[in-house]
């Protein structure tokens, strides 16, 4: 797969979303950490010189920024569809003979380092002897998180069998809710509607909310904030995926085994 021109344009406010999906999946489908780190700092480079574009400029960010998550939010369901997800015929073909525990603890391991690497990105992109434009530089590490971490989630579903149900993008937006749930979609209670107000939207708010409090850490002085970003998302992501795992292992017991993998 050829890597992508991250840093050869500015991203624009209104698709931040799209580079976002591609760079969260690139990241987490890398075992180069190097590679890692130059894609995500070419992204969160890219997302602060597009808030700063004449005619954009940061205010433009800013002010949607400081609007609340809604608009955050509003990003994580347009990035969701966006992400690429592998299906379990490439999982298994990706790790040929190992059982679906063995995988997902693969999964986790490489969406942990991945968080970390996006943790670590933005802040060494704050390190750099300029004044960065904090908001956009939030905004872009907690989408590339919240993407690296919406395809872990989609993906462990699909290592135990349990995808979501309906067309891709309704899956997605499935998967976004279990996100923000910390649980398995089959154990989510109370629809999965993000219409203004509702319950779902109000906690996928929320955790967005806790996930940007975190980012900025990684804005913290010099080199400290990368290493404090990168213990935290790596730390965060685990466990996310830790939780999904064993609700998706207990959907499993006592499920005939035609539904199961056959190896």
């Amino acid at each position: 797969m050829a890597e992508p021109q991250t840093g050869a344009t500015d991203i624009d406010a209104t698709d931040i979303s799209v580079r976002a999906a591609e760079i969260a999946t690139d990241v987490s489908e890398t075992d180069q950490s190097a590679k890692q780190r130059r894609l995500v700092s070419a992204f969160t480079k890219a997302a602060v010189s597009g808030a700063r574009a004449v005619g954009r400029g940061t205010r433009v960010v800013q002010r949607r920024a400081s609007d609340g998550t809604g608009w955050l939010a509003d990003q994580v369901v347009a990035m969701a569809p966006r992400l690429r997800v592998r299906d379990q015929a490439a999982l298994r073909a990706q790790f040929p003979g190992q059982s679906p525990d063995e995988i997902a603890e693969a999964l986790i391991e490489r969406a942990a380092r991945a968080a970390a690497a996006a943790g670590g990105g933005a802040g060494m992109v704050a390190a750099l002897p300029v004044l960065p434009a904090f908001p956009a530089e939030i905004v872009a590490e907690t989408l590339l998180l919240v993407g690296i971490e919406l395809k872990l989630v989609a993906e462990l579903h699909e290592v135990y069998g349990r995808p979501a149900m309906g067309r891709f993008p309704e899956r997605m937006s499935a998967y976004v809710a279990s996100w923000a749930h910390r649980r398995g979609v089959f154990m989510i209670e109370g629809g999965l509607i993000f219409a203004a107000g509702s319950p779902l939207a109000r906690l996928l708010r929320r955790r967005l909310a806790g996930r940007t409090a975190r980012s900025a850490f990684s804005l913290g002085p010099m080199l400290t904030g990368a290493a404090a970003g990168a213990l935290f998302n790596r730390r965060e992501t685990r466990k996310l995926g830790r939780e999904i795992q064993r609700d998706l292992r207990r959907h499993a017991i006592g499920t005939p085994r035609e539904f199961r993998w056959h190896w």
